[in-house]
Formats: structure tokens, C-alpha cells, sequence
């Protein structure tokens, strides 16, 4: 009676697994998804809507390539360096009428000796390199026992600026020394501090 009760036990699991392994097998086929391949039109569809998409992709386009251009109240830096005494100044101002909405391209034209060091809208930086040497070279020398102060020139000049109220009887005898060939100064804080040593 035992065999015949595992017998039929086996039998069952053996129809069971046969019956399971058909219905994921049947199951697998019937969830494979049939390979569709889908043609693209080669026609063009146009409508409004594409229409003003070309438009306004066009203006974006040309918005974001217009070049930065100078506002009115854009500020000018001209910076001159001097080969001669090696100094470089730089001189602030508004920018001209005449360069406002300029691009950097035209800016150029209009100042061909100069390097364009900074452009931006809002403030513009020029560069030039001249011969000779800058406006704040200074002589202080000896004019009919005063101390007088000569201006140095770009082309090596020099011209009379003021005579100071210094008499150079009290002065140091080294300094009486240095004044019959006169001394040079640099920038005029190094000429204001020279002449409150005289006084």
C-alpha cells in the first residue's frame, strides 16, 4: 500500500512540473513582443506653429551674435606708457558722442595707434606707447636765488611751471650744490614733498 500511495505521489509532481514548465513556456512566447520598424516620412509638415518657431529661432539667433556695443555712459582709460622714463599714466574721461554705440571692430578703426586692453560696455581701456617721457618729470633748480620749478616736456623741453617762494640762501650747501644743476623729480607727490624739505 506504501508503493502504491508514493507511486501516485510521484506521478502527481511529475504531471505537475510538466504542466507548470508548459504554462511559463506558453507564457514566455505570448509576452514577446513582435519587432515593428516604423518608417520615417520624408515629407515636411509646415503649419503656423512651425512657422513662427522658424521666426523666432532666426531672432534669437541674431539677438545672441549682435556684438556688445558702448553705452552712453561708458567710461574712457587712456593709458599711455613712455619709452624714454619707462612710466605709464592713464587719463580718465567720459566717453565722446561720437563712439557711443561703437563696437569694439569700430572702436579699433577709430584708434588704430592704440591697443584695445578692455572692452566692455560699460568701460573701455586703451593702451598707446609713446617716445619721450611723461608730464610729471620735474627739475628744481635756481632762478635769481629762488627755487624755481621747471616742467620736463615729452620731447626733453623744459618749461618754467612756477618760482617758489623758497630763497636758496637757507638751504643746505649740499643742496645749493644740487640746485646749479638741478634736481629731478618724479610725479608730483615726490616734487610737493621735495619743496615742504625746503621750507
Amino acid at each position: 500500500m506504501n508503493k502504491v500511495i508514493v507511486t501516485m505521489i510521484a506521478i502527481v509532481v511529475v504531471i505537475g512540473a510538466i504542466i507548470t514548465a508548459i504554462a511559463i513556456f506558453g507564457f514566455d512566447q505570448k509576452q514577446e513582443v513582435p519587432n515593428v520598424v516604423t518608417q520615417m516620412s520624408e515629407e515636411e509638415i509646415l503649419d503656423d506653429c512651425t512657422d513662427e518657431y522658424e521666426v523666432l529661432k532666426e531672432q534669437m539667433i541674431k539677438a545672441n551674435s549682435q556684438e556688445e556695443t558702448l553705452s552712453p555712459n561708458c567710461s574712457l582709460t587712456m593709458e599711455t606708457h613712455y619709452l624714454k622714463c619707462g612710466h605709464t599714466t592713464s587719463k580718465y574721461s567720459d566717453l565722446p558722442s561720437a563712439l557711443v554705440n561703437l563696437t569694439k571692430e569700430e572702436l579699433q578703426k577709430q584708434y588704430p595707434e592704440c591697443e584695445i586692453k578692455s572692452f566692455a560696455s560699460n568701460e573701455v581701456i586703451l593702451y598707446q606707447e609713446k617716445e619721450g617721457e611723461c608730464n610729471e618729470h620735474y627739475l628744481v633748480k635756481n632762478k635769481d636765488g629762488m627755487v624755481a620749478i621747471y616742467q620736463i616736456l615729452e620731447d626733453g623741453s623744459q618749461i618754467e611751471q612756477e618760482i617758489t617762494g623758497v630763497s636758496i640762501e637757507y638751504l643746505p650747501e649740499t643742496d645749493k650744490i644740487n640746485m646749479q644743476n638741478g634736481i629731478r623729480v618724479n610725479g608730483k607727490q615726490n616734487l610737493n614733498q621735495l619743496i615742504e624739505d625746503f621750507e
